[in-house]
């Protein structure tokens, strides 16, 4: 076996031993509710009626990156592949969150999905937004929490012991080096 490969299983196995079950299930409960969460919101998307759209979130953003968003949702191709992605994204993204089933990669994409709307409406200090938001924030607000909890998934994997994942790991050999 190569030598990465070997460090690689050595340190998927070091973090399982040094987990203990409630750190274990904590991780994986933060997990399974946030892919809940990206799941459900994929799914309302997917099933509104009328067909929904992201033209009015992406017309009403503000901050810095307003432009740029706004220019999106005035082009109609461009916002069919945006509404589809950002419905299959959602789904795709929960499904493995909440599965533990590819979910390094799909962490990834949360966590570039909820920089996209943090930066379509930043809550900073003299922006005023379009739409109604729950409280009043500045700087820290829902989507920031959940990147910096899907940050914290990442550096503390749980999917290769309590997801779909472990299914697809290769096994250590006790005997070898």
């Amino acid at each position: 076996m190569g030598t990465v490969k070997r460090l690689l299983l050595k340190r998927r196995d070091d973090i399982s031993k040094h987990y203990n079950n409630f750190q274990l299930f904590s991780l994986t409960l933060l997990r399974i509710l946030i892919g809940w969460h990206f799941l459900y919101e994929g799914l309302i998307k997917l099933y509104s009626s009328p067909a929904w759209s992201a033209q009015s979130y992406l017309l009403g953003s503000v901050g810095p990156f307003a432009p740029v968003f706004k220019a999106m949702a005035n082009n109609p191709k461009l916002l069919i592949i945006i509404n589809q992605i950002n419905i299959w994204g959602l789904i795709l993204i929960g499904v493995s969150l909440f599965t533990g089933f590819f979910s390094k990669l799909f962490k990834i994409c949360a966590i570039a999905i909820l920089l996209l709307y943090y930066f379509a409406y930043p809550p900073l200090q003299g922006i005023l937004i379009n739409s109604p938001v729950e409280g009043s924030y500045w700087i820290v607000n829902k989507n920031l929490i959940e990147i910096a909890s899907i940050i914290v998934l990442y550096f503390f994997p749980t999917s290769h012991i309590t997801g779909i994942d472990r299914f697809f790991q290769p096994r250590t050999r006790h005997h070898e080096n």
